[in-house]
């Protein structure tokens, strides 16, 4: 999308009020979507800036780990013997090989979650699809979620859409998501900006949050 192109969009959906600001309130809590080996691996489900996204994303985690806030990680994990195949593993078949054990489907080294943080299993782009995720939140009194992970235009916008129809306000940290390809990511960010989110930076977010505290 060209520079012009993006301004007359944007003045576009100025003009019909979308992308009002959504600052941060209440409780924050963190979510990372899916950083797993085999998103990491460019030869698997990685690419594009993935990499990059999971290392600012370790520096998200330590900050989040410090505040205390509530951390979730969530996995793709479909059955060993294929029981709970579905229309994601049909489109892209090789989702169904991440079973519980195979080492594509665990969370990144960098990122292992501490005890205390909840991990999620589930077998479509969403988080919070079937999982326990949306309770676990509203029992912690999470107002505000903040969102890192892989893919930004799949499983990161899934989660985010339905983090907002649960009444939490998502804020994308635009350095901590990863797609395998660039033009979606900054498409959905964009997207999700105007519609269902705040996206920051993460140095932008640390900021508004502490100026928020002090």
């Amino acid at each position: 999308m060209s520079d012009i192109q993006s301004h007359a969009e944007s003045g576009v959906y100025k003009q019909q009020g979308f992308g009002t600001p959504l600052p941060v309130q209440g409780n924050i809590g963190l979510l990372i979507v899916d950083f797993v080996v085999g998103f990491a691996d460019p030869k698997t489900f990685g690419g594009g800036n993935i990499a990059p996204a999971i290392e600012r994303t370790v520096h998200l985690l330590a900050a989040a780990r410090r505040h205390g806030w509530p951390v979730a990680h969530s996995r793709i994990v479909y059955a060993a013997d294929g029981s709970d195949d579905n229309v994601f593993s049909l489109k892209v078949p090789g989702m169904a090989t991440l079973t519980e054990d195979h080492p594509n489907s665990a969370i990144v080294p960098e990122l292992t979650p501490a005890r205390g943080e909840l991990v999620v299993r589930k077998t479509v782009p969403s988080a919070f699809f079937g999982t326990q995720l949306a309770p676990w939140l509203s029992q912690r009194a999470v107002q505000t979620l903040i969102v890192a992970g892989a893919v930004t235009s799949g499983c990161v916008r899934a989660s985010v859409v339905d983090a907002m129809s649960h009444g939490f306000r998502p804020l994308v940290i635009s350095d901590c998501v990863g797609d395998r390809a660039i033009g979606p990511h900054d498409a959905n960010l964009f997207d999700m900006q105007q519609k269902y989110a705040a996206v920051m930076t993460l140095d932008e977010a640390l900021s508004a949050i502490e100026k928020r505290q002090a």
